[in-house]
């Protein structure tokens, strides 16, 4: 007969799925309108021109062109220009 009881390790196993957070185009890279330049939670990367957020931060292209990242005042800002 066993000393102790075995296993149980799926009961410690659990895990979140990944949420795909981070940069999706990368500075000189083109867009359309509608295309997400960045997924993130709260606003470490502002909008700029071109730019605006969506509901949950996600910041999408309201023009066409090139993205630019900007630094201002200790935030990163993207452009489409």
């Amino acid at each position: 007969m066993a000393h102790k009881t075995g296993g149980s390790t799926t009961r410690t196993n659990k895990d979140s799925i990944s949420k795909r957070l981070g940069v999706k185009k990368y500075g000189g890279e083109k867009v359309t309108t509608g295309n997400i330049i960045i997924r993130q939670k709260g606003t470490k990367y502002e909008a700029g021109l071109g730019t605006k957020y969506g509901s949950d931060y996600t910041i999408y292209a309201i023009s066409e062109g090139m993205v630019a990242f900007k630094q201002r005042k200790g935030k990163l800002t993207v452009n489409v220009v």
